[in-house]
């Protein structure tokens, strides 16, 4: 009916018509977005081309060529010569956004890629330099060892995942050698995370979730962090497109309540059948 729509517009009239929109109102276009690429992907229609516009965002593009903007002097030592920490808020078209995005997309062997609800944070030390990065998005759709840790049905499953978060990135910068810093941080930013949440999206968050690839690192600092492992993932991927094509690597899945009655909550249903600050 409308051939000259872009995917964008489509998006956002699928999400108006669905009336799909977030805990504050915003429609959820990413989601949509999303939605018609898998349904494009399975042949159950055919997309309008890509606007050269749209073919790549720029935090998700190729590592940059260029050299970095200031040679990074190595930082190690103790601990406690770096605190306290200084923990910014990564806000959209921010100073703090951009180093972010650079960091990660020159020094994360995944590079950046954002889509949906986010929160960034660039962490510092008491002086003002960068020491590490983090990123917390849309938790993976299915994790049978996540799944099972909940104790959820699929249909709570559907209902409930909004209020679940992935560590999606977790980069402490090449040139820093501090003992214990990594667990230190993973530590701290769950004590921010449900407020940050909250106030940035309307809606709570009870469980915050990782998973790491077994063939590059051993999840030390999670666990020191009081992170708890509650298996493996089959290789199948985020969304778990085939369950019998291995697609992706084994990953280790840890878990972090942000609250003890985590599972009543998860079970309960959507985002709107809890306040944010109940209970903490």
């Amino acid at each position: 009916m409308h051939p000259d729509w872009s995917r964008k517009r489509l998006a956002r009239e699928l999400c108006q018509r669905w009336q799909w929109r977030n805990a504050q109102g915003r429609l959820k276009d990413f989601a949509a977005r999303s939605l018609l690429l898998k349904l494009e992907a399975r042949g159950r229609l055919i997309l309008p081309p890509l606007r050269e516009q749209y073919r790549t965002r720029r935090w998700e593009s190729a590592p940059p060529s260029s050299p970095p903007r200031v040679a990074a002097a190595r930082i190690e030592g103790p601990l406690a010569r770096l605190q306290p920490l200084r923990w910014n808020l990564a806000l959209p078209g921010s100073g703090e956004e951009s180093c972010l995005h650079e960091h990660l997309c020159r020094h994360h062997y995944l590079g950046l890629r954002v889509v949906g609800e986010n929160l960034k944070y660039l962490v510092q030390s008491c002086d003002g330099q960068d020491l590490a990065c983090l990123l917390f998005g849309a938790a993976a759709w299915q994790s049978a060892a996540r799944d099972q840790f909940v104790g959820w049905s699929p249909t709570q499953r559907a209902e409930g995942l909004g209020q679940v978060v992935n560590n999606a990135r977790f980069l402490i910068l090449p040139w820093v050698r501090v003992l214990g810093l990594a667990s230190h941080i993973l530590s701290g930013v769950v004590r921010r995370l449900r407020e940050d949440w909250q106030g940035k999206y309307g809606h709570p968050v009870w469980l915050v979730e990782t998973f790491v690839d077994r063939e590059r690192f051993a999840g030390t600092a999670y666990r020191a962090a009081n992170w708890q492992w509650v298996g493996q993932t089959q290789g199948r991927g985020r969304q778990g497109p085939d369950p019998r094509v291995r697609s992706t690597s084994i990953k280790e899945v840890f878990v972090l309540p942000l609250h003890p009655h985590f599972r009543q909550r998860l079970q309960a249903g959507g985002v709107g059948s809890a306040s944010g600050k109940e209970g903490a």
